[in-house]
Formats: C-alpha cells, structure tokens, sequence
C-alpha cells in the first residue's frame, strides 16, 4: 500500500512539475548610441533590441506592445528623464524573436561635450515585465 501511495506522490509531482508555464523575461540586448555634430546641436541615434515580450495572435498576425522612454546621465552625473517616450506596436506573420527600439533626437548647444550615458527604461505592455537597456555615448570631438 505504500508503494502505491509514493507512485501516486511522484506521478503528481512530475505531472504538477511538466504542467507549469514557463515564464516569459523581457530582456534588452545589443544597446549602442551615437552623436553627430549638427552645428548648434548634435543629433543623438540610439537602438536596442528587445526580447521575451508576450506576443497575441489576431486574425493570423502575432502583435506585441511596448512601451519605451529614453533617459540621459549628463557628464556632470544629471540625469534628463523621458527625453523621448514611445508606445510601439509591432505585427508579424510569424512568431517575433525579437524587435529594435529606436530613439532618435536632438540635443541643444546647452549640453556640453562629453561622456553621456543613455538609458531606455523598457516595459511589454501586455504582461507588465519591465527592463532597462544602457549604453554611452560622446558629445563632441
């Protein structure tokens, strides 16, 4: 009888073990930044790739959606929040691997040459998962 009972317990628990749902991590990956001279300002391209967001299927298209805002770390150690803030919606036939964000804006004669620290704070808006993604850059020579 106490066979059956330890067969019975170690069946439930491979059962309860092979039946969870395995949990879906945003992660950010590959961030780089660049900075080119305009004259009176600079103009600053930054991308990063994004993995591990929830992705529905609708009407045969997989859709995901995620939100992103740009932070900068100045070379003085101040941080600009939300120069830049997004809510991208991405559609593919097919299961997405992974995605680009890009940011793209202009920095003013006011911000001095230097190191610069750019920072995408990263969030699927279909689970609630959340990441960050930093690279640096330089303004200036």
């Amino acid at each position: 009888m106490k066979y059956y009972i330890l067969i019975l317990f170690t069946l439930s628990f491979v059962f309860s073990a092979c039946s969870k749902k395995e949990e879906i991590k945003l992660e950010a990956f590959s961030p780089e930044a660049f900075a080119y001279n305009m004259g009176d300002s600079s103009e600053v391209d930054a991308t990063t790739r994004v993995k591990g967001f929830v992705q529905q299927e609708e009407n045969g298209l997989y859709k995901a959606e995620i939100s992103y805002e740009v932070d900068i770390v100045t070379p003085s150690k101040d941080t600009v929040k939300s120069l830049l803030s997004r809510v991208v919606d991405r559609s593919k036939k097919e299961k997405m691997s992974d995605t680009s964000l890009e940011a793209q804006f202009d920095l003013g004669s006011n911000y001095k040459n230097g190191k610069y620290t750019l920072i995408y704070r990263i969030k699927d808006m279909k689970s609630g998962n959340a990441t960050t993604s930093i690279t640096n850059f330089d303004l200036g020579n």
